[in-house]
């Protein structure tokens, strides 16, 4: 998230607004003030954490609160495993937190750089067949509705709202506490390596349930997977951590430096990039390690890019990915980045999008400067065809008419959204795309 001149815009630059006020509240009390405020003067209001969802969750035209003051540790139970955290904390400041306390998160996506309110609003996930997303740890929240009240959800504090607003999607109103269920601290061997496209796909459900997470990355225009497979061991393993300088040359120079570089000049030669691709395949993604569960689930990711990901049921995983590897071919585009498969169990978060089913995930991207309208079009009719979910936080077409049929608990959420927020004070224009107006 950067603001430059008055004006906020995400890290991917999809998206942009000049908000009429910005505040920076440092505690709960400053925050529900600020509600209560903006809700006297007929403003809207939204809290934005580090701007990384592409679609327009977070814009506020409004009243913009900066939650960037908003950190730290509230409490934390070594025995229940439960810790409460302010809502702007950053996920990678975390593990520090909890370190103390012999604890960690159950499972992470592979960015760490949101706020643990951002992360969980937005259906943010990792991978995994049996681990839920972020929202599915949360246990309790509190949140300032638009009444200007605190309002605590948890198993013993209106129990009944806690599938609603453990993935809010800041709708119902403003988050400043988060509680997760954590897990004792745990270290976890990593296994990347190639393999051949096609055997990956006919094997996939093997690969999958073989291992406590399981992902693979695809370089269109090649025929190699990038698998990354990973088991969860004890925090007390001996870590054998990647070589500093090995680690450098794959993740920092290659990864980020001489990507970036060819992802430019691909907008300008695009001939270049299946070439590339090829040699990307061949130089990275092959290597093992043992080390902290944070530090193998999350990477650094500096290549500004764009990004769509569906849910899908992870038996449709395979035909799904197949018809978008015959549409690039087909359509004779130069694809530059990779497409991610990864995987989650099902919850009962009510905007989950594994709410009620095993799932799987397909994420296609495009450098920052290429217009990625077609392609992500022509992918999210696919994704359609085989009964996918968008997730929220990431581009993507659809409106309530078409949420509605796809969500069984949409209209509870909406519902919920009419009791806390029936003036519409935390809405805007993207929220009143999904949900209605």
């Amino acid at each position: 998230m950067t603001r430059i001149g008055g004006t906020w815009q995400n890290w991917a630059r999809s998206a942009q607004v000049k908000p009429l006020r910005v505040e920076r509240p440092r505690s709960p009390e400053g925050v529900q003030r600020a509600v209560v405020a903006a809700v006297a003067q007929g403003l809207t209001i939204k809290a934005v954490g580090a701007g990384h969802s592409f679609t327009g969750i977070a814009v506020a035209p409004g009243v913009l609160l900066e939650l960037d003051d908003l950190q730290g540790l509230v409490s934390a139970d070594r025995a229940s495993g439960r810790v409460t955290l302010l809502a702007g904390t950053r996920l990678h400041r975390i593990p520090a937190l909890l370190a103390p306390f012999g604890l960690a998160m159950e499972n992470l996506g592979d960015i760490d750089r949101q706020s643990i309110s951002g992360a969980i609003s937005t259906g943010t996930h990792g991978t995994g067949a049996g681990f839920g997303g972020l929202a599915a740890q949360v246990v309790g929240a509190t949140l300032v509705t638009a009444a200007g009240e605190f309002l605590r959800v948890d198993d013993e504090h209106n129990a009944e709202m806690l599938p609603a607003v453990a993935l809010g999607l800041g709708a119902l109103g403003i988050l400043t506490e988060v509680t997760l269920q954590c897990v004792p601290a745990f270290a976890m061997e990593a296994i990347d390596e190639p393999a051949p496209l096609d055997d990956v796909l006919a094997s996939l459900d093997h690969r999958v349930e073989a291992s406590d997470h399981f992902e693979f990355y695809w370089f269109p225009h090649t025929d190699v997977a990038l698998t990354k497979r990973q088991t969860r061991v004890p925090e007390s393993t001996r870590r054998q951590p990647l070589p500093v300088i090995g680690r450098w040359i794959d993740e920092t120079l290659l990864s980020n430096g001489v990507y970036r570089l060819v992802c430019a000049a691909g907008q300008v030669a695009p001939a270049i990039t299946p070439p590339f691709n090829r040699l990307a395949v061949k130089l990275t993604g092959d290597r093992r390690y043992t080390e902290l569960s944070h530090r193998v689930l999350t990477q650094s990711r500096t290549v500004r890019f764009r990004e769509m990901e569906y849910a899908l049921p992870a038996d449709h995983v395979v035909p799904a990915f197949r018809a978008v590897r015959a549409l690039i071919e087909q359509r004779g585009w130069r694809i530059e980045f990779p497409i991610e498969v990864r995987f989650a169990a099902a919850d009962d978060r009510w905007l989950s999008t594994a709410h009620g089913r095993d799932t799987g995930y397909i994420a296609v991207h495009r450098y920052w400067r290429a217009d990625p309208s077609e392609y992500f079009e022509a992918v999210e009719q696919i994704m359609l065809e085989h009964g996918g979910r968008p997730h929220w936080g990431k581009l993507h077409t659809l409106t309530a008419d078409r949420l509605r049929e796809i969500y069984p608990r949409f209209e509870d959420f909406t519902a919920l959204r009419d009791e806390l927020d029936p003036d519409r004070r935390f809405t805007n224009r993207y929220l009143d795309r999904v949900l209605g107006s």
